[in-house]
């Protein structure tokens, strides 16, 4: 039977380095890392995992709670999650709560007692969820609350790119289709918009209300857009993207050439509907990876007092230019050209 001190051996380092090597791989330098995760493939050791958190007074389970698992923004975090829990040994218990409050801090009543730390991910009662906690170590994804770390996106970058993007072709009247009224992203994404068009000067932003952030979401938001005399809109996310091109061609309009369409997360659906999507993609597997990395620090070191100091690391967001956005033609503005 191989054991720690097999690798240990082979990798020519301590016992110790190896257990940190395997169970925080972010505490130890990369090529000592490299060295332990090679000798360990190499002679097939697999550390018993159950036995050190059994030791360590530990259930070996973390909890993610997401509004909506249908949703292939929550599906990828939630598949990154998985894949990091799987790679540290730890069982990961995920609930949908259907993207309702009140079903939220149940679950996080309900996960709580159960596992070692919970991931919260775009709670939609952030301040309840956390008080629901009482003090057990959690990490928040798009969401931001004083004494909990969290993992979230660079939207205001994102939004900036976006918006240099319709200008550049020429669009001048830019609509914005909103998500959940609760959503932290979504706030996050307004004010990014809104920032981003006093920077670049001569584009209009026109904010609309908030929409469900799904296909139905779209379709009911179109009419609207058109409404605006928009020649172009960013919608919440691409499920939001894929009902607005819908609607609008029902109208009679084209995409893009007499609306411009942006969306949001570059989930698996931006490529599928056509035009392929013009999206702002996010890493969502490496969002969940993230966030285990940082909830597992926390449960291993204690740190878990409203007292903490916070921890917050945004993640990068970048263009990705696809067919659903193009220059404006001169009888665009939302109508189809009345000749």
């Amino acid at each position: 039977m191989v054991t720690v001190h097999d690798v240990a051996r082979v990798a020519g380092v301590s016992i110790s380095t190896v257990s940190r090597a395997l169970a925080t791989p972010e505490r130890v330098a990369a090529p000592t890392r490299e060295r332990v995760t090679a000798a360990a493939r190499e002679l097939g050791y697999r550390p018993n995992r159950a036995a050190s958190v059994l030791r360590a007074g530990r259930s070996g389970a973390l909890g993610l709670v997401v509004p909506d698992l249908a949703n292939p923004y929550f599906a990828a975090v939630a598949k990154g999650a998985q894949a990091r829990a799987r790679e540290r040994g730890l069982g990961l218990f995920v609930v949908d709560t259907e993207e309702n409050a009140d079903l939220e801090v149940e679950a996080v009543l309900g996960l709580a007692p159960q596992t070692d730390g919970l991931l919260l991910c775009s709670p939609r009662a952030a301040e309840r969820s956390v008080a629901a906690l009482a003090g057990r170590p959690a990490v928040l994804v798009n969401q931001d609350v004083d004494g909990v770390p969290s993992v979230v996106l660079d939207h205001e970058t994102g939004m900036l790119r976006a918006l240099e993007h319709l200008r550049a072709l020429g669009h001048r009247r830019v609509a914005y289709v909103g998500g959940p009224e609760n959503s932290w992203s979504d706030a996050r994404r307004r004010a990014g918009l809104e920032a981003a068009s006093r920077r670049v000067g001569d584009v209009e932003v026109v904010s609309l209300g908030a929409f469900r952030p799904q296909v139905e979401g779209g379709r009911a938001a179109a009419d609207l857009v058109v409404a605006t005399g928009a020649t172009a809109v960013v919608t919440f996310n691409d499920l939001v993207a894929v009902g607005l091109v819908e609607r609008l061609r029902a109208r009679g309009l084209g995409v893009p050439d007499d609306v411009s369409v942006v969306g949001c997360d570059d989930a698996y659906v931006a490529e599928l509907v056509t035009p392929a999507l013009t999206t702002l993609r996010s890493d969502l597997r490496d969002v969940g990876r993230v966030a285990v990395d940082h909830l597992v620090r926390r449960v291993e070191s204690r740190v878990h007092d409203a007292s903490a100091p916070d921890v917050v690391e945004t993640l990068p967001v970048e263009l990705v230019v696809r067919s659903s956005t193009a220059p404006p033609r001169p009888s665009a503005g939302g109508r189809p050209d009345p000749s």
